[in-house]
């Protein structure tokens, strides 16, 4: 604890990054992409920080030059979606859609860091050619199982890849699938409601056999919240019912009433703890699969009501979230902006926290340092500007900085 709380007693605000490009990138992109817009995602890898804007733009920045090193979007009609760093071979995969096909399909491609690096956004490679990804097809991609599933809706059917090679390990032709559920080692194939009863089959992640397949009374009238997978733990949770937790080897059942465990908008399922993280009405809680409450945290009031995970972090050994939350009532110049506040999981206790008053850049340092390019500085908002309306947040964890992206379309770095 103490070692986290040292971690991150200095960090201040150090630098600002800007997605938008006023001359536009390409003086032939569409005009959306010329607009400046928030930021929704934060990827952070070999020094590199990319941020994605909701336009569809995305930028790649050098945490070494602080300069803009590129934008990744390759062709004038791209608008990128979304972002996954492939740690199994160094690269970014996007996922974008295009104009020229009425941004209709999901098209996904890998491009290793080091040609980013270089500036060559276009050296990558188209993924899942074959795929027909039309919505509602999908593409999600699986770290802790290092897979990809795709769901192709113009023939029903899903695939699984190996995110090492990107190769195709089997797929699953069955319409009466409703959902698919991802854990360690296994998926969960939530089939067509039938009756008072619930069909679902658990299967290996790795070759898709059938590892076991049962049905699940449910109550007849009343709708499903929510049905999850955790290793051989299954959560239900029905409209005003209990939350039940039954262990699928054995199938014992335990119980959890509704009074105390209320439907939440969003589960983090902590591999490492074996405990699962829930976000409601702006809190989070941890509980472990007895369906006991283990921590609720003293000061994380999320500020965000709608939880969104790119506004969350939570470190590899699952032990610290750190998250943008509602500053402190009597804090004066946190009026009007948010705290960045750093959480032990397992205690709940706040560790630390990046408020308006105690992340001024300290000039001292600054005229000392040997980084000549860090007190060159391209910071133009202050602290409480920064920490205003922030809408995508990334912690790195080699470099131990935080990324924050706002609504403005800027990223600051926050850094001791």
């Amino acid at each position: 604890m103490t070692d986290a709380q040292e971690r991150f007693r200095n960090i201040r605000l150090q630098e600002e990054y800007d997605t938008h490009d006023p001359k536009g990138h390409c003086t032939m992109v569409l005009p959306f992409l010329r607009k400046r817009s928030k930021i929704i995602e934060i990827v952070a890898a070999r020094d590199m920080v990319f941020a994605l804007a909701q336009s569809g733009v995305c930028a790649a920045f050098s945490r070494e030059t602080n300069q803009r090193i590129c934008f990744l979007n390759v062709t004038p009609d791209e608008v990128i979606r979304s972002l996954f760093y492939n740690k199994n071979n160094d690269s970014l995969i996007t996922v974008s859609v295009y104009a020229s096909d009425n941004f209709s399909s999901l098209k996904c491609r890998s491009t290793r860091i080091e040609y980013i690096q270089r500036g060559q956004p276009d050296a990558g490679f188209a993924l899942f050619e074959s795929e027909s990804l039309k919505w509602p097809g999908f593409v999600e991609f699986d770290d802790v199982n290092s897979k990809v599933l795709t769901y192709s809706a113009q023939d029903s059917i899903y695939k699984v890849f190996d995110l090492k090679n990107y190769t195709m390990l089997y797929s699953i032709a069955n319409k009466n699938v409703q959902e698919i559920k991802i854990s360690q080692g296994i998926m969960l194939l939530i089939l067509t409601k039938s009756g008072g009863y619930v069909p679902l089959e658990i299967l290996s992640i790795e070759d898709g056999t059938v590892l076991k397949s049962f049905n699940h009374l449910l109550h007849r009238n009343k709708k499903v919240d929510f049905i999850e997978q955790f290793n051989e733990k299954l959560l239900v949770k029905q409209e005003n019912e209990n939350l039940q937790i039954l262990d699928v080897r054995d199938f014992q059942l335990i119980e959890v009433s509704r009074t105390e465990f209320m439907t939440p908008s969003a589960f983090i399922f902590l591999y490492e703890n074996q405990l699962f993280l829930t976000f409601r009405n702006r809190t989070v809680a941890v509980w472990n699969f007895r369906g006991e409450l283990v921590t609720s945290f003293e000061d994380h009031l999320l500020w965000h009501p709608d939880c969104n995970t790119n506004n969350i972090y939570i470190t590899s050994d699952q032990d610290l979230i750190i998250s943008y939350c509602k500053a402190d009532s009597d804090d004066p110049l946190s009026e009007g902006n948010g705290s960045i506040n750093i959480s032990n999981i397992l205690t709940g206790k706040c560790l630390a926290k990046i408020k308006a008053g105690n992340s001024f850049p300290n000039e001292n340092e600054c005229s000392q340092s040997s980084k000549k390019h860090m007190c060159a500085s391209t910071v133009r908002s202050t602290a409480a500007e920064a920490l205003e309306d922030i809408t995508a947040l990334f912690y790195d964890e080699e470099r131990n900085e935080i990324y924050t992206g706002n609504r403005l379309g800027l990223v600051h770095v926050w850094s001791n």
